[in-house]
């Protein structure tokens, strides 16, 4: 007997679950009643969408899905709280989430990819390679799985997981719907930031989507060798052209950008980094998170990375040019969920 493939659900925006409820010959405003069981009461089975007709949560039932990660195991820092969790995909990939805790918000950081292609010197991550992209539902469904294991509301998203964001543009432009939907999980969207390691057109298409989201760009310098050496796909977008998209994203969206920065001993924490960073803070309205850097030597050996033994010095000096900028805590560094830790181990 040929069994029938399903059509899993989760991951759907609104209008092509009303494109789905249109082809079963179903009422189109059916399809607004499954995204919000989904996304908003997140439902985990057909026969709990208690404002359907009978007969559709048995058609369901017979001709889709609603998927869901499965969670292997989660570790919480002794430290801060912060907590990672190591979800299996459907086919058997791995991927990590790690929900942060703060006074008053919690973040959860959350995957696009399962590895990622950047390979970036300082990110476990890039050590693993490239696996694939996760489908819209596996992205969205991070933020429904984790929601599980706290008490308090998921405040905050961002994308600075593993993978590269604008890899995976199309999914990620779907989560974002679902996320910010008011029928779906209602996140605003200035609640989420997208990180990028800076891919001028798809900055630009992230733009031109109109979603509204905070960006930040992975820069760490601006001297365009030492930037090419860290993230080699660099050497493909001069800085300036970098600066152009992000120029054009401000101009869009209206939101200053965020310019994430590890300071690395005797490599970028010089007294004329400082200075081109004052020149570059110039051009667009922006904040500059600095960043400890996390050893990821349980996967990946780059002994001329080290953390600055100045990050504080580096910091005060940036806001005597009356700069806008924050030291990023390590939330997280001993259970290896801070950032650049992420990697599954036993692929």
């Amino acid at each position: 007997m040929k069994t029938v493939q399903k059509t899993s659900l989760k991951g759907l925006t609104l209008s092509e679950l009303e494109k789905f409820v249109l082809e079963l010959g179903w009422e189109k405003f059916r399809a607004k009643q499954i995204f919000k069981w989904l996304y908003n009461k997140q439902v985990d089975s057909f026969s709990k969408m208690s404002d359907l007709p009978k007969h559709y949560r048995d058609e369901l039932q017979e001709i889709a899905e609603i998927d869901e990660l499965k969670l292997l195991s989660f570790e919480r820092s002794n430290c801060d709280g912060t907590i990672k969790f190591l979800f299996e995909l459907k086919d058997g990939e791995k991927i990590e989430s790690v929900l942060i805790p703060d006074e008053s918000r919690l973040t959860l950081c959350i995957s696009t990819q399962v590895g990622c292609p950047i390979d970036c010197k300082f990110c476990a991550t890039g050590a693993m390679g490239f696996r694939r992209n996760l489908t819209a539902g596996e992205i969205v469904d991070q933020l429904i799985q984790t929601q599980k294991h706290t008490d308090r509301r998921i405040t905050n998203i961002v994308f600075m997981g593993m993978g590269e964001p604008l890899l995976n543009l199309k999914n990620l432009l779907k989560a974002i719907d679902i996320i910010t939907s008011d029928d779906g999980i209602r996140i605003g969207a200035r609640k989420i930031t997208v990180s990028t390691v800076g891919i001028p057109d798809k900055i630009i298409e992230l733009a031109n989507a109109g979603k509204k989201v905070k960006i930040a760009l992975s820069l760490h310098t601006l001297d365009e060798n030492l930037r090419s050496k860290l993230i080699p796909i660099a050497s493909k977008y001069p800085i300036s052209s970098l600066i152009d998209a992000l120029k054009y994203y401000y101009n869009k969206i209206g939101l200053r950008v965020t310019y994430e920065y590890i300071v690395f001993d005797g490599l970028n924490d010089r007294d004329e980094d400082i200075e081109k960073l004052v020149e570059l803070a110039k051009i667009i309205p922006c904040k500059i998170n600095l960043l400890k850097f996390h050893p990821v030597d349980f996967i990946r050996k780059e002994p001329y990375l080290k953390p600055s033994t100045r990050l504080e010095e580096f910091a005060q000096k940036l806001r005597e040019h009356n700069l806008t900028v924050f030291v990023r805590s390590n939330a997280g560094e001993d259970i290896k969920a801070a950032c650049g830790q992420l990697a599954i181990l036993n692929q």
